[in-house]
């Protein structure tokens, strides 16, 4: 006897025999209950990986934002993206940046990216509410790469959260440029 038909525990010549139908269809019931059981217990997961997505997204943004700006001597803004942009519609206030942001050359000095050549942009993932704390629609950035003022606060929440929520994240970035990241307790940021 050849060792394949052995080791598949048929004999030569005979019919090898595989799953049924019905067995295979018992095997994809119980991975389904399976599956239907586990993915409540995901969802923290996901809201987490979501908002550290989009954390780690606006920090790498004032990073760049601010290398830039001392790169090309100043004239580097920050724009959160509009309401409704690509169907989305966390971004209703001028504090509210859940839709994104973009970076732009302020070639013309005026302080908005309108017509002005975008250097990056980012669309914020679903399901998440990003608000500034004080501030605005904009973040200017000088030749220093220094923004007015004391600080820039941003909290990052799961769409439906409160602030306090184990997902929360916040970003912070001093006078002097330091950008880092918070846990849920420390939100908001410290002047």
């Amino acid at each position: 006897m050849p060792a394949i038909a052995l080791l598949h525990g048929c004999v030569p010549l005979a019919r090898c025999a595989g799953f049924t139908a019905i067995e295979l269809m018992v095997v994809l019931a119980i991975l389904a209950v399976l599956a239907a059981l586990a993915a409540p217990s995901f969802n923290p997961l996901i809201e987490r990986w979501r908002v550290r997505q989009a954390t780690e997204a606006l920090q790498s943004t004032l990073y760049f934002a601010r290398s830039e700006a001392i790169r090309r001597g100043g004239g580097v803004v920050i724009q959160k993206l509009a309401n409704n942009t690509n169907g989305c519609t966390t971004a209703g206030t001028t504090n509210e940046w859940g839709c994104g942001w973009f970076v732009c050359a302020d070639t013309n000095g005026n302080g908005l990216c309108t017509g002005e050549p975008v250097l990056q942009r980012y669309d914020a993932p679903s399901r998440l509410e990003i608000s500034r704390r004080r501030g605005g629609a904009r973040i200017e950035l000088n030749r220093w790469g220094l923004v007015d003022g004391p600080y820039i606060g941003f909290t990052l929440v799961p769409k439906d959260k409160p602030p306090g929520d184990s997902a929360a994240r916040g970003v912070c970035m001093s006078s002097g440029g330091r950008v880092r990241a918070i846990p849920a307790e420390e939100i908001p940021c410290a002047e």
